[in-house]
């Protein structure tokens, strides 16, 4: 009896579920945009059957949706559903940087010192844009230093489902200057290998990420 062939299934690091991710997540694919096969296999350079492929994780991930007879199309978050995400986030992150403060080596150390020193720059110059990517960097590797390769793998997603409304809150006038000081805190519980400053200081700060956009809401 002839074994049927087992269907692959793109994992997180399929450069065309990457690829298409990050056009979603850097704002080139908008909410609503229709993402038809043809023009992305033409875009990607890559099978119509690996965009299929792709487009399944995504939807899997939350950042696609597929309409009945029309296809897919980038999921539009809500900020409601954004203030949601950014709960659980908090938890999550929360248990993240605790287990960081625990692992942390000396080299990481050094690497956490020299974020601080650059996001303290970058407000200083009022380099919004050089700031929110070390935001992203820090909440990135504090997850990694973690070793928490579930938590790790989740808090990906969520991030990206809800990036936009992260991203407009970073570019609001004053922003920065409320962040940083809640950045640092978490930087200075993990530096000092405090497991119970470092859980709070992460929860406080994203604590205010959620009352920013509750008051986007207003």
């Amino acid at each position: 009896m002839q074994v049927p062939a087992v269907r692959k299934v793109p994992s997180e690091s399929d450069p065309v579920v990457e690829a298409i991710r990050t056009a979603i997540v850097s704002g080139d694919f908008v909410p609503d945009q229709r993402l038809v096969e043809a023009d992305l296999s033409e875009r990607f350079s890559v099978s119509r059957g690996a965009v299929r492929a792709a487009l399944l994780q995504l939807g899997n991930e939350g950042l696609v949706e597929r309409i009945p007879h029309r296809g897919a199309r980038v999921r539009a978050v809500s900020l409601a559903e954004a203030i949601e995400i950014t709960e659980i986030r908090m938890v999550v992150e929360g248990l993240c940087a605790a287990k960081a403060a625990q692992r942390v080596t000396e080299a990481e150390v050094a690497e956490l010192r020299e974020i601080r020193e650059g996001m303290v720059a970058a407000v200083d110059a009022g380099a919004v844009l050089d700031y929110s990517v070390l935001n992203n960097r820090l909440h990135r590797r504090m997850v990694e230093m973690s070793g928490q390769v579930t938590a790790e793998g989740v808090i990906e997603r969520l991030r990206g489902q809800s990036v936009r409304h992260q991203f407009r809150l970073a570019l609001q006038p004053g922003r920065p200057n409320v962040s940083l000081p809640e950045h640092l805190a978490i930087i200075g519980a993990i530096c000092d290998r405090d497991p119970v400053a470092a859980e709070a200081t992460a929860r406080g700060h994203l604590a205010s990420v959620i009352r920013a956009l509750r008051g986007a809401v207003g």
